[in-house]
């Protein structure tokens, strides 16, 4: 079982440059045009240097952008000093970390789709092992049975080691939370606004329970005012965030397939959850499956369908794991798998160094072969996928 307070991980640092956080607050400047601004000036500070002319240089970046970068930089009074100094009071006031996407903790995954946020806000902790993660995700007017199996699953996967990623909603984010929180496990919840308040206000306990075995994440800043338009954007760090995303219920004109589409766009694996032929709420799900998602009845249905890591991730208990497969293992299985390298190794190499019996190493050879671990290489050889 994961326990969130282990302490064998100690938390990176988040942190972030006033030069960053100030271009961050610009309007205008969205994910796309802070890397278009990065990658012609090379720094944040080099951005705010700019002449306007320099800065309408940049594709995409427009009198409007350009003129608002000005203002930030180049203001009258204490404007520019004023708007980083009440972001950083406000992150004091509300325990909120702030940090770049140069920062120790920037969460890796986020870093791999096309548009991660320019600044990422956080209460709580993000760890390393928070890479290993799926999202659940679906209607906010959930049934009874959606609400269930989001919590079955949530509490499922988490024993096995995956940090829980959803978007606090009501319905199936809030159950899919609290089966993170009843494995003693790790959950993270984005949120479309600002971290100072919670939404919806019903899920405050809920939130604190949160930040105590996880974290809540925002890209929108401290300052904002709740805008209807941030949840759809939200749902592409949901999805960025995870390895895979789990739809539990939703209609066909549902939020959680926007977080789907964004899953399938990223390369992240898409579930569905199939429910009740005449029930509106699984529409969207079996929409999914026709589509060609996989198909979602337990826990190991996810472990089986995930495949090599994009980095090796260290599980809560030490282990380093390659393929989510690995977190189904038991102990036997995986010291003969430690001893399998990528490279050809004869299975008699492998029951000498591992110390397990060849007629065991044998029979593990072919748990581990069935799960996509290893292969056969010819003879008695064998090596890791």
């Amino acid at each position: 079982m994961v326990d969130g307070s282990s302490s064998l991980e100690s938390p990176p640092q988040l942190t972030c440059q006033d030069d960053q956080l100030r271009l961050s607050l610009v309007s205008g400047v969205g994910p796309m045009a802070w890397q278009a601004l990065l990658e012609h000036f090379q720094s944040a500070g080099n951005v705010l240097r700019a002449s306007r002319e320099a800065l309408l240089q940049v594709p995409d970046i427009g009198p409007r952008v350009a003129d608002a970068i000005l203002g930030v930089s180049r203001p009258v009074g204490h404007q520019a000093a004023d708007v980083v100094a009440q972001e950083r009071a406000l992150s004091v006031q509300h325990g909120v970390q702030i940090g770049g996407q140069d920062s120790a903790a920037y969460p890796q995954m986020l870093k791999t789709i096309p548009d991660p946020p320019c600044v990422l806000y956080v209460r709580g902790e993000l760890l390393p092992r928070d890479n290993l993660a799926i999202a659940i995700v679906g209607t906010r007017h959930a049934t009874s049975y959606g609400k269930r199996i989001a919590r079955q699953l949530a509490a499922a996967l988490a024993r096995s080691g995956f940090t829980i990623v959803s978007g606090l909603a009501r319905g199936i984010d809030g159950a899919a939370h609290l089966g993170a929180l009843d494995a003693k496990g790790r959950t993270l919840a984005v949120s479309a606004g600002s971290l100072c308040e919670v939404f919806p206000a019903e899920h405050q306990e809920l939130a604190e329970r949160i930040v105590g075995q996880g974290a809540m994440i925002s890209e929108s800043p401290l300052t904002s005012p709740p805008r209807r338009g941030a949840f759809p954007r939200r749902n592409r760090l949901i999805s960025g965030l995870s390895l895979g995303v789990i739809v539990v219920e939703a209609p066909r004109q549902s939020g959680a397939l926007i977080t789907a589409q964004h899953a399938a766009e990223q390369g992240r694996e898409v579930f569905a959850v199939p429910g009740p032929i005449d029930s509106r709420m699984s529409a969207g799900c079996h929409q999914l499956l026709r589509d060609g998602a996989c198909l979602v009845e337990r826990a190991e249905d996810v472990l089986e369908e995930l495949g090599p890591l994009i980095a090796a991730t260290s599980h809560a208990d030490g282990q380093v794991v390659h393929h989510p497969a690995e977190l189904q293992l038991n102990d036997q299985e995986r010291q003969v798998l430690a001893h399998i390298t990528p490279q050809p190794v004869s299975v008699d190499k492998v029951a000498e160094s591992s110390g397990v019996p060849i007629h065991r190493v044998l029979s593990t050879l072919s748990v581990l072969e069935m799960r996509h671990l290893i292969q056969r290489t010819g003879g008695s050889h064998v090596a890791r996928r």
